[in-house]
């Protein structure tokens, strides 16, 4: 089997750096990677990647062994139907590690031809470090890497206007493009950059605020030597994906003349306000996928996939998504009627087996912000309680029993919440139990047995909950 690189892939073409890309995971190299691949051979883009790592984990190496080159395989389901899909990507150009000279790093900065800067640090990555205290050695954060980054390229072109950069964070965190510029600005304070360089940065740079969405599995260890004789190649690196993605790109200038996804046909959107989007993704994605997993469950469920093959089941989470999700989101209906349904197919991708229990991590903090926030909408614009939503949060309190027809559930969550329904669950007054729930401000932000009806509500689905267990125990 051949080794995969340049050579032996007829991949032997290089591009100009147009993006500096920090991070190296597998989300990065799946989705925005993935994606700039597809704009150099559908449209005029022409750019490569230079790929900087902040940790080594050993993946460079293996990626630079590769020149840079990787397949995504991606698996799901599209319109119905079973794909199965594999890409080389050739778009990236190696990895860097300003560990190794930070100098060298910086000079990237003097590159004529680079437009974009793409990230991927994890959530604690956009974090301001007070002791990065002098740009002239590496900081330790990558907010102060890029800040130093681009005040030697501000030097270099001497403040320059045609030499502008859009940065696309990919961070999973709200307002990631402000939140970036405004700690490369605290950094400037403190290292007492001068003035013109902020006016720069305000006139030359573009933070882009965006919200990204794609499935990324990562290495399928477990089936890597198949996939390797159907390539033909040895392929350290080969990353899987669902082939669902979206990337929403709060544009505030000409990023969409300069990132032609539009014509290469990606699902990439520009808007000039992202926070709805961002509802939409919380309450029909998230708030669905936290509310099935307890709910499932105590079904007797364990994927994903098999709520979808109990048809009882399934016609629940429709109703919820459809009739009790939708209504509470400013867009329109048509839209996001076709987004559910893209939801609901990747629900079913039958390559991913997602576990509910897996899925129940943290649940109280999950349905605070993406189930709660749905009901009180309803609840305010219908003037009576979902009932779908209702029965969500009464299976919610049942499953933080810690137990279910006699068998323990394995709750993951702060010990201080496990506690709390411990202790909550040795009553069996379900009236004090809910009341206890809902009026716990600590977990919601506010009481939630001022919403009329809903502890009485929430009290008759718990009791029909576990008059199923008393019957399938008497068995």
């Amino acid at each position: 089997m051949k080794k995969l690189n340049r050579d032996t892939s007829n991949s032997i073409s290089r591009r100009p750096i147009k993006v500096l890309q920090f991070g190296k995971g597998n989300f990065l190299r799946g989705f925005a990677d993935w994606v700039i691949d597809i704009l150099n051979e559908k449209t005029d883009f022409n750019g490569d990647i230079q790929i900087i790592e902040s940790n080594d984990n050993g993946l460079a190496a293996k990626i630079n062994r590769q020149e840079g080159l990787y397949h995504v395989l991606l698996e799901g389901l599209q319109n119905g139907k079973k794909l199965q899909q594999i890409r080389i990507v050739k778009s990236v150009r190696g990895v860097f590690n300003p560990n190794d000279d930070y100098k060298a790093f910086l000079k990237m900065g003097k590159n004529p031809d680079l437009e974009f800067i793409i990230s991927n640090t994890t959530e604690a990555g956009i974090i301001f470090d007070p002791n990065d205290i002098d740009y002239n050695t590496l900081p330790n954060s990558f907010p102060g890497r890029l800040t130093a980054f681009l005040y030697y390229r501000f030097l270099h072109f001497k403040e320059a206007n045609n030499k502008k950069l859009i940065v696309l964070p990919c961070e999973l965190i709200d307002y990631n493009g402000d939140t970036l510029k405004e700690i490369i600005l605290r950094y400037a304070n403190l290292w007492k950059l001068p003035g013109r360089f902020k006016i720069w940065l305000d006139d030359h740079t573009m933070f882009c605020n965006t919200l990204v969405d794609r499935i990324v599995t990562g290495f399928p260890r477990d089936r890597i030597v198949e996939i390797q004789e159907n390539i033909g190649f040895t392929d350290d690196m080969v990353v899987t994906a669902e082939p669902y993605h979206s990337w929403i790109i709060e544009d505030q200038g000409n990023v969409k003349n300069v990132f032609p996804v539009e014509k290469a046909g990606l699902e990439v959107k520009f808007v000039t306000n992202l926070s709805i989007y961002k509802t939409r993704k919380v309450r029909i994605l998230n708030g669905a996928h936290t509310a099935i997993a307890t709910y499932g469950y105590l079904k007797g469920l364990e994927t994903v996939n098999e709520i979808f093959d109990n048809p009882k089941i399934e016609h629940f989470i429709r109703q919820l998504i459809f009739d009790e999700i939708i209504p509470t989101i400013d867009l329109p209906e048509e839209e996001l009627r076709v987004y559910a349904n893209s939801v609901i197919e990747r629900f079913k991708n039958p390559f991913i087996k997602h576990k509910l229990l897996s899925i129940s991590l943290n649940s109280i903090a999950k349905f605070k912000v993406r189930v709660v926030p749905s009901l009180l909408v309803y609840y305010e614009r219908k003037n009576k309680l979902p009932k779908g939503l209702v029965s969500s949060f009464a299976h919610l309190i049942v499953f933080y029993r810690g137990h279910f027809n006699e068998k323990r559930i394995p709750l993951q969550d702060d010990k201080a919440i496990i506690d709390f329904f411990a202790i909550l669950w040795e009553t069996s007054d379900t009236n004090h139990i809910v009341n206890q729930v809902l009026s716990n401000t600590v977990f919601w932000e506010m009481d939630l047995t001022k919403i009329y009806g809903l502890q009485k509500q929430i009290v008759g689905e718990i009791q029909e909950i576990l008059k199923t267990e008393i019957i399938t125990n008497t068995k």
